[in-house]
């Protein structure tokens, strides 16, 4: 090759001479040495397969570094933290619950030292790392005995596989539910390697339905809470403090699965009622199983609390290995269950409780604060004004309960096709922003940003490109 051509292409810097630029020299403190020289490779092949057949000048050290830069920075991770301004607090896709600062804080210095997972500090001997659990559990159900694993749909699994292994299972048509994912419940009673014996209809189940299935090769009756959808009008269910007496009668255990559970009554902080897990021992289910990373605010994980032979049989079940949390999520559990030993500060140290007893009041108050700097950063391409949204809770939980919410709301001066880029760009930001398309505008619903998040919210925003939002779809 000879010509202007080849004279430009022999000006490319040489990787050594990207490397020693300052630039080159924060990528390798950020990314290390390999990943920085890779792409500064790249972005010199780059440079040369555009130089090709053309008298473009080459770009120097200082320009492939920068080039180089923003390949690596693009780079983000996938779990990166990003806004749920959605509306759904407890909103799976993202993660549900916030950690409350104890259980993060408990969880890092599990993560910094050694810890007494299973170790008896007492006896200096193997100990139980349900231990760490068990005693709190206990305190604030009422239960006899207590056991944790992975999730809820675990622990229901777990119950199902350990006490009707070949078995019957009865449970009402009407709570036969499916919750994310196409996940039902027919299939974790098949896993679980039960024969299910449905009752009742639909919309009306009656005592007799349960007296009637329940035989010899009955294992459990299984009651669900149907927390994710409601059935009205022409209904019927039997209670749990009902067929707990029932299944009793009967010589069998009753499983009332709460799923969403929750240790203290929500009403006292403006919500609607829920049934408490305290409330299910009490009425006689000889096990409950509940989540951790729903309405409780912790870290995922699923609880059984019960009689203690049955929770002795299930512990005693190979599966329960397969299924156990490790030492930073029981660290987490342990600190968030610890802040419900103190119902009166309970909203104010637990996210989950803040954002769901927040006031509208203050939302809105908050979204008149941010419109200003919201509307200029999108001045001439978008309007933006606050109004009145609904929330939920999510996760299944109170599905016909809204929160009465206030949102940004924006709405574009052109096509509405605009609304799609405008989000397409808020996802694609460093920190991200998750907000809702609805009534025409995209809505950022506030509930769920803290005070104390507005600069960071705002100085990701800063970054938002624009010009991604005009161009042709």
């Amino acid at each position: 090759m000879t010509g202007p051509e080849a004279s430009s292409l022999r000006k490319l810097p040489a990787v050594a001479t990207v490397l020693a630029t300052g630039v080159a020299a924060a990528l390798v403190e950020r990314h290390g040495r390999v990943a920085a020289t890779d792409a500064i490779r790249a972005a010199i092949d780059e440079a040369r397969d555009a130089m090709r057949g053309t008298a473009a000048s080459a770009p120097d050290a200082a320009e492939l570094a920068q080039r180089a830069a923003v390949r690596l920075d693009a780079r983000l991770p996938g779990l990166r933290p990003l806004f749920n301004l959605t509306g759904t607090v407890l909103h799976t896709n993202l993660g549900r619950a916030l950690l409350a600062e104890a259980a993060i804080e408990a969880a890092a210095a599990a993560m910094r030292h050694a810890v007494a997972l299973e170790y008896d500090l007492d006896g200096g001997e193997r100990g139980e790392r349900d231990d760490h659990l068990r005693g709190l559990l206990c305190e604030l159900t009422g239960a006899e005995d207590a056991t944790v694993v992975n999730n809820n749909a675990a622990a229901v699994l777990l119950c199902l596989n350990s006490l009707a292994l070949g078995r019957d299972a009865v449970v009402s048509r009407g709570e036969l539910i499916e919750i994310g994912g196409a996940f039902r419940l027919p299939q974790i009673m098949e896993r679980a390697g039960v024969r299910m014996v449905e009752v009742g209809t639909t919309n009306r189940t009656h005592p007799a339905d349960y007296r009637e299935a329940i035989g010899e090769r009955t294992g459990l009756v299984l009651k669900v809470h149907t927390s994710n959808y409601r059935i009205q009008g022409f209904t019927a269910e039997v209670g749990a403090r009902e067929l707990a007496a029932i299944a009793n009668a009967a010589g069998v255990p009753l499983l009332n699965d709460l799923g969403s559970g929750m240790l203290v009554d929500l009403s006292r902080y403006g919500l609607a009622r829920e049934p408490t897990v305290r409330e299910a021992v009490a009425e006689g289910a000889r096990l409950v199983t509940f989540s951790g990373d729903k309405l409780l605010g912790g870290p995922q994980a699923g609880f059984i609390v019960g009689e203690r032979a049955l929770i002795e049989r299930i512990n005693r079940n190979p599966l329960k290995r397969a299924l156990r949390v490790d030492k930073l999520r029981l660290a987490a559990i342990e600190a968030t269950l610890n802040l419900y030993r103190d119902p009166d500060r309970l909203a104010e140290r637990l996210p989950t409780l803040r954002f769901l007893a927040r006031p509208q009041v203050d939302i809105e108050a908050q979204a008149q604060r941010l419109r200003p700097a919201v509307a200029q950063k999108l001045a001439d391409t978008f309007v933006v004004t606050v109004g009145a949204c609904a929330s939920q809770v999510g996760s299944g939980a109170l599905p016909l309960d809204t929160l009465a919410s206030a949102a940004l709301l924006i709405r574009p001066h052109g096509s509405q096709l605009m609304l799609d880029r405008l989000a397409t760009a808020m996802r694609a930001l460093p920190q991200p922003i998750i907000g809702r398309i609805a009534d025409g505008a995209l809505q950022l619903d506030l509930r769920c940003l803290a005070d104390a998040d507005e600069d960071a919210f705002l100085a990701s925003l800063t970054r938002l490109d624009l010009d991604a939002t005009r161009s042709a779809p």
